[in-house]
């Protein structure tokens, strides 16, 4: 069985990260997302709370798991037993990190491949940063993230439009 790990803070997850997960689901037995603690990014959501909304935007999705990790990613896989790492690229500007990323996961686990894969370009310029922000300036994030990864935002800022 082929088994694939998407790590990632998700702070939220996007539509851009669906988008991703929905495509690998199609070439991959199993998908795994996996929701790092990261707490050196100070995440705005909890690990709880950002893996609960990834299993509701995925619900759809009978092949894909989600479970929060806070180790090393190249021990994560070696639990999970997993066979590859998929990342997302929506810009040249992602490259030179997920290169640097891919090489140093290839010493730290060898037997896991790196596989990347692009967004539908109508996804390509979404990142959890830039709708967290228009978020907490009350913009509508609704194009971007599920109804529900919205009413969270709202919820946490306080601009939900009643």
């Amino acid at each position: 069985m082929s088994k694939v790990i998407y790590p990632g803070t998700f702070d939220p997850i996007t539509k851009g990260h669906l988008d991703l997960v929905e495509r690998a689901a199609k070439i991959f037995d199993h998908i795994v997302i996996a929701v790092a603690e990261s707490p050196k990014k100070k995440p705005l959501f909890d690990l709880k709370y950002r893996v609960k909304m990834a299993e509701t935007v995925t619900s759809h999705l009978d092949n894909v798991s989600v479970t929060g990790f806070s180790s090393l990613l190249a021990q994560f896989l070696k639990d999970e037993k997993a066979e590859v790492i998929l990342r997302g690229l929506r810009a040249v500007s992602d490259f030179e990190y997920e290169f640097q990323m891919a090489n140093m996961n290839r010493v730290l686990a060898p037997d896991v491949e790196s596989l990347f894969l692009t967004p539908a370009e109508q996804y390509s310029y979404i990142s959890s940063t830039l709708v967290r922000e228009i978020a907490s300036l009350g913009g509508d994030i609704s194009t971007f993230v599920a109804p529900c990864v919205k009413e969270a935002l709202d919820k946490k800022y306080g601009t939900g439009k009643q």
